[in-house]
């Protein structure tokens, strides 16, 4: 089917470069695109004149009104955004809206399509049964990013008045500012901007929002507005009516946001939301994964396949890129491992209704310090027949591979060897951790994508190469560093926690957790997971990651402790009784690390000899760290160590010395 377009292409642009257009309708079945100026309402109408007359040309009846209603309904909203199309789909006929998709395709690449209502479940869900999460249009993750947002949200209609538009719901918003800058037009065009406002703030669209709002003014009387004519008459009529609205307007917008400024945070932040706002106030995606905070909006979907008849599909993005591989927008989004990872999973389970894969976009532990290798990290969402829910893992990529041992000029061979060796590493501080009595998740598994070499080792280029990466489940709770304030205010919560943390501060300290360069302690920084009981009050701490463990295998334990007195002097201006989280903070450290030392006193053989088959010969060999940090833990002193941590932490607001 050819689509047939009433107005321009739907990113064609003026002179000033900006679009024409920021509107369209697309009636799928019928293969015509409105892109004419007005708003979706006036565009349907649009098309079914356009209709009309051809049914009169062709000797044919007008259409009734009953069935002007059923070509209307068979109509998709769009906004044009920069040089993306965005698609507003009905949640209660996804069917059309992927029509709609299908034949804009014809137009316009498949990665410059997307769709709105992020937060809408019924769209959410189909558009995740398609493996393509990456096609849910992104919302602002950066104060930049949130004010270009706002900049592209300014919209006119047909007359001067400027508008800021929720392509979401369809409402536009007007603000004093821009509606006090009306002043300043000539009589004629004051009365069609107010003629204009007057009767789009009286109307809804088809999702039953405003096509117009007062921005930032709930206590404004519209009735008044409503009821009179600000340009039915003489267009002194037109001033008089606009001059009592204004300063009805300017009465009900507080002082900080009767400017448009996004220098101003409040202004800013409260058209953000208002740009965000829409009637389903359902939880974002993160939320509904299980997902703790933190990853809100941290995670960028990456373009993956659907299984149809237990068949893998993969997205003919990846063909596209292949042809384009320059192309920087298919280059993000076809990411290879991501690839490899779905092909991974489909070849081990045959069960397989959609995954979708998802790369975190920035490490979300606040933690410096020198870190080398790479930091790939992703979260593969997963859902087999017969389950009600998801399974959520999270997969990172081995920070020293193949890839980095070729970059250290080391030929083929080496680099294998040299990349497995990493991988029993890794394995084996799981397994110290846990015999320390870390408590970590509860199964993890290595895997392999293929990926090409295209490093600095110039024998290799093109080759390609295996990147190892550990799969495991993700551990639902919330960082122990991203805690709300609000949650110590209830005083038992910061009891369970203290306790939760001084456990958990034992074995990290007795492993030696640090970053490479050792210049930072590793701990209660975005590893450590709290989990909750169904009082909302801390019941469990798991270390979802064991990264930097075993990295320091010589210093004296005491000479950490300002370290491991920082879980309570960071959290002192927010405990209600920082002595009482203090306590049991350090009893709980003490009674873990006493426990620790005995267990292993009491089992000396089995701790000294687990891992008497590795090789100990290079100072840096696991099995060589392994017998140094137990001996370290034997000479310890528990209460002489847990006393320096007590004495480095401040409960006043004196400095500590």
């Amino acid at each position: 089917m050819t689509l047939r377009i009433l107005g321009e292409h739907p990113l064609a642009l003026n002179e000033q470069g900006q679009l024409k257009s920021r509107i369209g309708t697309i009636f799928p079945k019928a293969g015509v695109l409105v892109t004419l100026p007005g708003i979706h309402a006036t565009q349907r109408m649009a098309y079914v004149q356009d209709l009309n007359e051809r049914r009169r040309a062709q000797g044919l009846p007008p259409l009734t009104p009953d069935e002007e209603v059923a070509e209307w309904r068979q109509s998709v909203d769009l906004v044009m955004e920069g040089p993306r199309v965005l698609i507003r789909p009905d949640p209660n006929d996804m069917p059309l809206a992927f029509a709609a998709d299908e034949i804009l395709q014809r137009l316009i690449a498949k990665q410059r399509i997307r769709f709105l209502m992020l937060t809408t479940a019924e769209v959410r869900q189909a558009i995740k049964q398609r493996g393509e999460c990456w096609r849910i249009n992104p919302l602002p993750q950066t104060p930049a990013e949130m004010e270009q947002m706002v900049r592209a949200a300014r919209i006119r209609i047909h007359t001067d008045a400027v508008y800021y538009y929720n392509n979401i719901t369809g409402t536009k918003f007007l603000t004093l500012n821009e509606f006090r800058r009306l002043e300043d037009l000539p009589p004629e065009g004051l009365a069609r901007a107010l003629r204009e406002i007057h009767d789009l703030s009286g109307r809804h669209n088809r999702m039953y929002n405003p096509e117009v709002d007062f921005f930032a003014a709930p206590g404004l009387n519209l009735h008044d507005w409503l009821a009179m004519d600000p340009a039915g008459g003489p267009l002194e009529q037109a001033q008089q009516a606009y001059q009592t609205m204004l300063a009805q307007f300017r009465q009900a917008v507080p002082p900080a946001l009767q400017e448009d400024q996004l220098d101003n945070m409040e202004w800013r932040n409260r058209m953000v939301t208002a740009l965000l706002g829409q009637r389903d106030q359902s939880p974002p995606e993160e939320i509904l994964l299980g997902l703790s905070p933190e990853f809100f909006m941290q995670i960028e979907w990456l373009a993956g396949g659907c299984i149809e008849n237990d068949e893998l599909i993969f997205d003919p993005l990846f063909d596209e890129f292949e042809k384009h591989p320059a192309d920087p927008e298919l280059r993000l989004l076809c990411d290879d491992r991501a690839r490899g990872i779905i092909f991974n999973t489909f070849r081990e389970f045959n069960d397989v209704e959609y995954i979708n894969i998802g790369r975190v976009a920035t490490s979300l532990a606040k933690r410096s310090g020198a870190f080398s290798g790479r930091r790939g990290v992703y979260l593969a969402e997963m859902k087999r027949r017969g389950e009600t829910r998801a399974l959520v893992r999270i997969l990172r990529v081995q920070k020293w591979g193949i890839w980095e041992h070729l970059d250290e000029n080391k030929d083929l061979c080496w680099a294998v060897m040299e990349s497995e060796d990493y991988t029993e590493y890794i394995l084996d501080r799981r397994l110290g951790c846990r015999q320390l009595g870390m408590n970590l998740p509860t199964q993890v598994t290595t895997r392999r994508v293929m990926e090409q070499y295209n490093g600095a080792n110039r024998q290799y280029a093109g080759r390609l190469i295996w990147a190892t990466y550990v799969e495991r489940e993700y551990v639902s709770g919330i960082a122990s560093d991203k805690i709300p304030p609000s949650c110590y205010a209830q005083p038992e919560f910061g009891r369970r926690l203290a306790g939760l943390l001084g456990r958990a501060a034992a074995s990290n300290i007795v492993v030696g957790r640090m970053t490479a360069d050792t210049q930072q302690v590793l701990f209660d920084d975005g590893d450590e997971v709290i989990i909750e009981d169904s009082a909302g009050l801390p019941a469990d701490l798991i270390v979802s990651d064991h990264t930097g463990t075993f990295t320091d295998f010589k210093t004296d334990l005491v000479q950490f402790a300002a370290a491991y007195a920082q879980p309570v002097n960071c959290r002192r201006a927010v405990l209600p009784d920082p002595a009482e989280f203090a306590r049991i903070y350090l009893d709980a450290l003490l009674q873990r690390l006493t426990h620790i030392q005995q267990e292993y006193r009491r089992r000396q053989r089995a701790f000294d000899t687990l891992f008497k088959l590795h090789s100990r010969n290079e100072p840096g060999a696991f099995a060589f760290r392994w017998e140094r940090v137990l001996e370290r833990l034997d000479h310890t002193d528990p209460a002489a160590l847990v006393a320096a941590i007590g004495q480095k932490i401040n409960l006043t607001d004196e400095p500590k010395q």
